[in-house]
C-alpha cells in the first residue's frame, strides 16, 4: 500500500478519466485527495500553473504531475512504491 502524504487527485465529477484514475488508485491502494476543479477555482488555477493543462484528471504525488489517465506512469509511480 502507498503510505505516502500528499497524493492529490484533480478532476470533475463528470470525466470519465477521473473516474478511472481514482479507481486505478483505489485499486492500488493508494491514498488521496479528491479535488473538484469545478467547485474550486482555487484549485483550478492551482492545477493549471502547476500541470500547464487545463484537462483533467491531473494526479500530483511526490512533486510528480501526471496528465490525464497515465497507466504506464501510474504503475511507475505507485506499483513500485
Amino acid at each position: 500500500m502507498y503510505h505516502r502524504a500528499n497524493v492529490r487527485v484533480y478532476s470533475t465529477p463528470t470525466c470519465p478519466y477521473c473516474k478511472m484514475t481514482k479507481e486505478y488508485l483505489e485499486d492500488a491502494g493508494v491514498n488521496y485527495e479528491d479535488i473538484n476543479v469545478v467547485a474550486d477555482q482555487k484549485a483550478a488555477s492551482e492545477m493549471i500553473e502547476k500541470s500547464g493543462q487545463m484537462g483533467v484528471p491531473v494526479v500530483e504525488a511526490d512533486g510528480k504531475i501526471i496528465v490525464g489517465f497515465d497507466k504506464k506512469a501510474l504503475d511507475e509511480l505507485f506499483k513500485n512504491a
